[in-house]
């Protein structure tokens, strides 16, 4: 996303509303998504325009995980871009500067959403909880959404939702797309299952040890993308000391492998083992 005034100068392709236009570019005729209050109003097709400071312009020529951000533009409402916009300035409020080309993935997921509340097929999330806490504060800014849909579209949308909401505000302050922010969440879930199968009791997810295992595996996982290797092994201590961690930490291991398609460097084991007994310890006390 870029913010510009008087540098470039733009011609309309096409009015979405008065809040969205399609612009082509005077310099190498790119088409871009401009958003802005009243940018649409009265604009007409190949008219020329200059972009006023404070509007967001997007490129379209960008590439997402949900396909190409021009074939998204056509396919989703104008509303849905708009209340994606809304929702990355607060975040840009809450985290400074942000990756906006999110938007695109955004606001074709807010679509979807809208739909299947509408159809009355609400999803339910079983890492909700687990991403409200590993991602605290973007789910607090993606909470803004509820009461924008309730007002543009007489729309009420709940928690799950609201928690992918968050994951898209999270790849958009974080180099890691949304489906890595699942993997995260889902890696953090089945250590807290493991936990909670072998000591008998439900983890408190508020807990500082909970925290420490979350951003241990958070960045575990980080860790097996890029190919970054940990330097000291405690495996044979920590397999000694605390067998049943350790093979819970081997067993947790070999699924997030198997769910990252990489290999997760046996060293790891030993220090997420590490973690799980403290979580187990606070849970036995």
């Amino acid at each position: 996303m870029e913010f510009t005034s008087g540098v470039i100068m733009y011609r309309v392709k096409k009015v979405l509303n008065h809040n969205a236009v399609i612009l082509i570019s005077s310099k190498g005729s790119k088409e871009y998504l401009a958003m802005g209050k009243g940018i649409g109003f009265g604009r007409k097709v190949t008219e020329y325009m200059d972009i006023r400071p404070g509007d967001a312009i997007y490129s379209l020529q960008e590439l997402t995980e949900r396909g190409n951000a021009g074939e998204i533009v056509k396919s989703v409402s104008p509303i849905c871009l708009e209340l994606a916009n809304e929702v990355l300035a607060k975040a840009e409020q809450a985290f400074g500067k942000i990756d906006r080309s999110i938007l695109f993935p955004m606001a074709d997921h807010i679509e979807y959403a809208v739909k299947r509340i509408q159809k009355k097929e609400q999803i339910s999330n079983p890492l909700t909880e687990d991403i409200k806490v590993l991602f605290y504060k973007e789910y607090k800014v993606a909470q803004c959404i509820g009461p924008l849909l309730l007002e543009r579209l007489q729309v009420e949308i709940d928690e799950h939702e609201v928690g992918y909401i968050a994951l898209h505000i999270h790849s958009a302050i974080e180099d890691e797309n949304v489906s890595q922010a699942m993997q995260v969440a889902r890696a953090v879930r089945e250590c807290i299952t493991l936990v909670e199968s072998q000591t008998g009791k439900e983890i408190d997810v508020v807990s500082l040890a909970y925290n420490r295992l979350m951003n241990h595996v958070r960045y575990m996982v980080a860790r097996t993308l890029s190919g970054e290797k940990l330097k000291l092994n405690m495996n044979d201590y920590m397999e000694v000391k605390f067998p049943n961690s350790f093979q819970m930490a081997t067993q947790i291991c070999d699924e997030i492998g198997r769910s990252l398609k990489r290999e997760v460097e046996e060293v790891e084991i030993g220090y997420l083992a590490m973690h799980l007994e403290r979580v187990a310890s606070d849970e036995l006390e």
